[in-house]
């Protein structure tokens, strides 16, 4: 059983260097992970109540770019906002966040303002002064007030993606950063991440002309990276992935051997039509309902999702501490 486990790893790791060394050089690597370990140099500070606890959250949909130089791509439609509601969660919780999301998706402390902000919040008086709408003022004040403390207080690093290239390639920069934090690193990934992909060497170099007839084109699917993130870059991270289908026991059984077969710590089991009111979190224990509840002001189901998250990270962490 053990040499199969191993050979199933190997297997996966030739997959994902294969992926990595195909794929187009990730813009400003450099650069990013200079903020990362500046963000981490702060954050990696013992405290009075033990060391500093971060998270990776992933948010938003990855793309499937069509060309290289890209004019179609294929999407989903994950908007963001379960991520960018976590991590306000979190940062209430005390956990510092890097925020691993895509471009143009749902922000941290964004998702209770109009769908178009910009435009919907202000208002120019007197012809040329700018000043926050009455009628959104509170909401506006409140979102800039609470994310300028978290990025002025170092506890918030917002790294953008776009495609599915970029995205695998950043997080493996967090993960080989954040792998000195040991049992203090979470990585709670609710990016909905591309299933297939067009490799780099076999895409069109130009825009694809409707003139040449049908387009037949072969997606290759995309390496399987949880198994090498959980056992290989970040062995001792407590991890938590997620599920998302239309059947529920569908959905229950594909978080069940997510679960064994990626080592995970919990998964999130998501049913489309009831996502935003419940969710199921599938551990080893056993599975727990989680549901939001208006009647008792909790108006986001992440809210009880995040406190149960940080009780079993903290059990993590005391098992860790343990076995030393």
């Amino acid at each position: 059983m053990e040499n199969k486990a191993a050979t199933s790893e190997e297997t996966a790791f030739d997959e994902i260097k294969s992926f990595f060394d195909s794929a187009p050089p990730l813009k400003d690597g450099d650069g990013i992970v200079k903020k990362l370990n500046g963000f981490l140099e702060k954050n990696s500070l013992p405290t009075r109540i033990g060391s500093k606890r971060v998270v990776c959250v992933t948010s938003g949909g990855t793309t499937v770019p069509l060309e290289q130089r890209c004019v179609r791509f294929i999407d989903n439609f994950s908007s963001g906002h379960r991520g960018s509601t976590s991590t306000e969660y979190f940062l209430k919780a005390g956990y510092s966040v890097i925020f691993l999301y895509r471009r143009g998706s749902y922000q941290p402390y964004c998702t209770t303002l109009p769908d178009d902000p910009l435009l919907e919040c202000f208002e120019i008086t007197n012809e040329s002064d700018v000043q926050v709408h009455p009628s959104h003022s509170d909401a506006v004040k409140k979102a800039i007030g609470e994310h300028q403390a978290a990025v002025k207080g170092q506890n918030l690093l917002k790294l953008p993606y776009t495609t599915i290239f970029e995205y695998l390639q950043i997080l493996q920069l967090i993960a080989t950063s954040m792998k000195t934090l040991g049992p203090y690193a979470m990585y709670y990934l609710a990016a909905a991440v591309s299933d297939f992909y067009v490799p780099w060497e076999s895409m069109a170099i130009h825009k694809i002309q409707s003139a040449s007839g049908p387009l037949d084109m072969r997606l290759a699917q995309v390496p399987k990276m949880l198994l090498v993130l959980r056992n290989d870059w970040a062995p001792k991270a407590f991890f938590i992935s997620f599920k998302l289908e239309t059947d529920m026991d569908i959905l229950l059984k594909k978080a069940g051997n997510a679960l064994r077969k990626y080592k995970m710590h919990a998964v999130v089991a998501n049913e489309l039509l009831t996502r935003k009111e419940e969710v199921t979190v599938v551990t080893t224990d056993g599975n727990i309902s989680v549901r939001r509840d208006k009647a008792k002001g909790v108006t986001d189901v992440e809210r009880p999702l995040i406190e149960l998250l940080v009780e079993k990270h903290s059990a993590h962490i005391e098992d860790s501490r343990n076995q030393q």
